[in-house]
């Protein structure tokens, strides 16, 4: 019994050092902990100071770092890194381009449900830039902007409304003379297919003829449904004619303030661009229309009167045709002239059918080469291929009309990029910080001696571009 108090003490004594080594032990992994933390080791996420638990789970869940003879063992970059970077530039550019292909997918599906609309505001904008002209002209000599628009809306709408009257009274007067010759023409056609070294048969031609009554025959009701299609594209085209004088006679009466309202629905950032562009591009569409239409003009003359010297019927709708086919760029010249060879072909025979061919040939010779260039000018040249491609699409999406503005749009386009290309750069050159020291000397302009001040004369700068056409 003697030596029980001696152990028990020797007991208190050893659990008097495990309690010390323990204490110890939790202040070693306190001071891990704070270490931690402050080195934003993942070992501490989600704990909070005084909570022993969390902290003593987070020091059990931390890896201490490999011994000094542990293989390295290279880490993996990053996914983005590891991409080249010309396939990164090509992944960012094609997103891009998906996104405005869609874009203009959708814009075309609208277009096309509001077609008629949209063909009838595009002839509005261009005979509104062939009347403008007219309009300031009236208005420069004192006349009311209202009585200037009207009066040259009435002249403008009644010239039209008359050559279409007289090409139909002059096709309606001449059609019985037109048959007649065309009968006799193919039954010269027959006779000299019959006598020509091809070795034609009159049974040969019979069948030919008796095919082509056969397949009218069979393809009745596709003819019936054809023209009673017609008549639905007559009334299509006379509600855009409609809409096409209406949206005329408000463009010239009060385009400014339509251009103006434009303005508002563009972005303040964006809104000094669009405003300079504007004028340019009205400027362009309005020279376009007035080049285009001398031009035709003076081809309808020249081609109507060697038409008409060389006797071909019908040489005043042949010109009239000329003239309104000459708005469609390329195709439209070869269509009207291979109308006046085929009429002149069965009318007055081989010979006359070359000498028309012959005049055709001339005058659009001497238009492409000599007449557009200088009547139409730099503001609205277009690259050829541009003209094929655009008026190739045109057709393709809205047909006739589409061929017709396709055009004017490219050359109005082509102006607007241009001019906010250099906008766009001009504003960069403004708000870059200036040159200093010897690279200022390098810039600096230099002036001839004895050479006047830059400015409009008076020691001020130049006259800023107006933000808007005053007329449109």
């Amino acid at each position: 019994m003697s030596k029980l108090p001696g152990w028990l003490g020797q007991l208190g004594a050893e659990l008097s050092r495990m309690g010390e080594r323990l204490e110890e032990r939790r202040v070693e992994a306190d001071d891990e902990d704070d270490k931690a933390a402050r080195e934003g080791s993942p070992a501490t996420a989600g704990t909070e100071p005084g909570d022993g638990f969390a902290k003593g789970a987070a020091a059990a869940d931390h890896v201490p770092p490999p011994p000094a003879y542990a293989p390295s063992v290279a880490a993996r970059p990053d996914p983005v890194a590891a991409i080249p970077w010309g396939m990164r530039v090509a992944a960012e550019a094609g997103w891009r381009l998906l996104v405005l292909a869609g874009t203009l997918w959708v814009l075309m599906r609208v277009i096309s449900a509001v077609q008629l609309v949209v063909l009838a505001f595009v002839a509005a904008l261009l005979v509104t830039a062939m009347l403008q002209p007219t309009v300031a002209r009236l208005r420069r000599y004192g006349l009311p902007r209202g009585l200037a628009t009207a009066v040259t809306a009435v002249l403008g709408f009644v010239i039209m409304g008359l050559v279409g009257w007289f090409v139909v009274w002059q096709v309606m007067d001449n059609i019985d003379t037109l048959s007649d010759k065309v009968r006799t023409g193919i039954e010269d056609l027959k006779n000299w297919l019959l006598d020509s070294p091809f070795h034609v048969t009159d049974q040969q031609i019979n069948d030919v003829a008796k095919n082509l009554s056969d397949t009218v025959g069979t393809n009745t009701e596709a003819i019936t449904s054809a023209g009673l299609q017609g008549v639905t594209v007559m009334v299509e085209l006379l509600t855009g004619m409609l809409l096409a004088m209406f949206s005329t006679l408000f463009l010239l009466y009060d385009g400014n303030r339509i251009w103006h309202w434009v303005l508002k629905l563009v972005p303040a950032q964006a809104r000094p661009g669009v405003a300079g562009a504007g004028p340019r591009a009205w400027h362009t569409l309005t020279a376009y229309v007035r080049g285009t239409v001398i031009v035709a003009l003076i081809d309808a003359i020249f081609i109507g009167l060697g038409i008409y010297f060389l006797k071909v019927p019908m040489a005043v709708p042949l010109a009239v045709f000329i003239f309104l086919f000459a708005f469609i760029p390329l195709v439209g010249a070869v269509v009207s002239g291979a109308l006046a060879v085929v009429v002149a072909l069965v009318t007055e025979g081989v010979f006359t059918a070359l000498m028309v061919l012959v005049v055709v040939l001339a005058v659009q010779q001497i238009e492409g080469h000599i007449l557009q260039p200088f009547i139409l000018g730099r503001a609205v040249r277009v690259h050829p291929l541009a003209v094929v491609l655009s008026v190739a699409a045109g057709g393709m999406i809205a047909g006739i009309g589409g061929a017709v503005v396709a055009v004017p749009l490219v050359a109005v386009t082509n102006t607007v990029v241009g001019y906010l290309r250099s906008y766009g750069q001009e504003e960069s050159r403004r708000h870059s910080p200036p040159p200093h020291g010897s690279t200022a000397l390098d810039v600096a302009p230099t002036p001839a001696p004895g050479s006047p001040p830059e400015g409009n004369g008076d020691g001020g700068d130049k006259e800023p571009v107006a933000d808007a056409p005053k007329e449109l």
